[in-house]
Order: C-alpha cells, then structure tokens, then sequence
C-alpha cells in the first residue's frame, strides 16, 4: 500500500538519522508537533512554510510531502489501490494518498495524458519477470484500446488485475507473462480496462 505524506516523512527522517522531536525543533514547532502529524493526522496537512523547510533539509521534494510540483512537471495521484500480478485483489475503495512530480516531457515522451495518469502499486508474482511485486505503475486511463504488446490494469468482478489483453472471437484473454499462471478467459463485458501501464517503476 503507498505511503501517506507522514510515513513518508518518518521514513526520510529515520535515513536522514534524525528524529521527529528534531525535525518539530528545526521547523520552530513544539517537539510533539510531528509526532501528532504522522500518529494521528493533526494538522491533517503540512503548512507550507514547514513543508519548505523540512524538503531542503530532508533533499526532497515539496511534492513528496503533500505540496504541488516544480513549474515544468506533472502532479500525478499515487493512489491507495493496489493492481494483482497475481491471481487478483481485491479492489479498495481509491483515494489519493498523495500527488508525485513527473517531468512534463517524460510523460509526453511515454505518451501519457497528463490528466488521466495515475500511480499504483503491483502485487503477485503472475507478470514476472516483467512486473516484480513492489513495482509502481504508471497508469494511463485514457488509453483502453487494446494494443498487440500492451500491459493494461482490468477491472474482473471485484478484483483489480494488471495482465497483457486479448481478445480471441467472442473472449478476453487475460495473459501473464509467467508461465506458471494459465491465460483467464472470459466475457468482455466481465472485464474492465482500467487503463493501459506505460512506465514501471522500480525501488533499487
């Protein structure tokens, strides 16, 4: 499941070697401040001033603790909802835990609508060795045509599905890439195309 903004900030504060008490102190806050803010959500977001200074401490992005992109990138939505490479999960209920700065170009460069892009993660083990549990995918809604080399996020009853398409006479073919999973086949009216994965993200 993706990060909200006060994981985020703990886990950047715990590399940086810092604790929260500090962080509160150097953002002229009381030493609870922080602790409240990732514990239990008061203030439910970051005011601006302190979200400057704790990114040019911590060398991140404001995007990354709740704030707009830089001029020349896209605020894509990381959302709660999670894709199975796998034999499916369950589809939770989306919402945005936070927004994360792409460069403009790069999106245009992977033919991504800027207003229909969104950032998931993937689980299972079904698309491997293309998609790896942990990856984030990025998302494109607009684009739902079925494409011969395409990777798409489908809707299956109340599972969310990340798995190559095709359509064979009246079916669906739902394929991974691991041959350990069978092709699933069903009613195209059984399935929903989400949206087609134009870039996969990958943790070092």
């Amino acid at each position: 499941m993706a990060e909200t903004v006060g994981e985020t900030l703990e886990r950047l504060a715990a590399a940086r070697g810092v604790s929260l008490s500090e962080l509160s102190r150097l953002i002229g806050r009381n030493l609870a401040y922080l602790q409240q803010f990732v514990r239990r959500g008061t203030p439910r977001q970051l005011a601006e001033r302190d979200r400057q200074m704790l990114a040019q401490f911590l060398g991140v992005e404001e995007a990354l603790l709740g704030g707009l992109p830089r001029e020349g990138t896209i605020a894509v939505p990381y959302l709660t909802v999670a894709a199975s490479a796998g034999r499916g999960v369950a589809a939770a209920q989306e919402r945005t835990i936070r927004h994360e700065a792409f460069a403009a170009p790069m999106l245009r460069d992977a033919g991504i609508s800027p207003a229909e892009a969104s950032l998931i993660d993937a689980t299972g083990e079904s698309m491997l060795p293309t998609i790896h549990p942990g990856d984030r995918l990025l998302v494109d809604r607009s684009d739902v045509k079925l494409a011969a080399a395409g990777i798409y996020v489908v809707r299956r009853s109340d599972d969310l599905l990340v798995k190559r398409l095709r359509r064979e006479r009246e079916w669906l073919l739902l394929l991974s890439d691991n041959p350990d999973y069978p092709p699933v086949r069903c009613a195209p009216e059984d399935a929903v195309v989400v949206g087609r994965v134009k870039l996969l993200l990958r943790q070092p």
